[in-house]
């Protein structure tokens, strides 16, 4: 609800700390985006190869992690940096 508020705002108001919050909130909303189609994918990618080879499913559901997790952080990165963009 905070961010509708702020591209609402930024909207109406013409100052350039008005563009940048709601190019803040824009980013916010596309990192989040990306990430649920990232891991989407990897996880989609996975259920193909466990179907194709079922014997390796313990290294296949290792690396899905490990590749999620790398995604997630980068997210988190890229959310953190919008929102302190947002709020300072």
């Amino acid at each position: 609800m905070s961010i509708m508020n702020t591209l609402l705002q930024a909207a109406v108001d013409n100052s350039a700390a008005a563009y940048s919050k709601m190019g803040a909130a824009i980013g916010a909303g596309l990192s989040a985006i990306g990430a649920g189609i990232g891991i989407g994918r990897i996880g989609g990618s996975a259920m193909e190869s466990i179907a194709r080879q079922p014997e390796s499913v313990g290294d296949i559901r290792a690396n899905m992690i490990v590749a999620a997790a790398l995604i997630e952080g980068a997210v988190f990165f890229a959310i953190v940096v919008c929102l302190l963009i947002l709020f300072l």
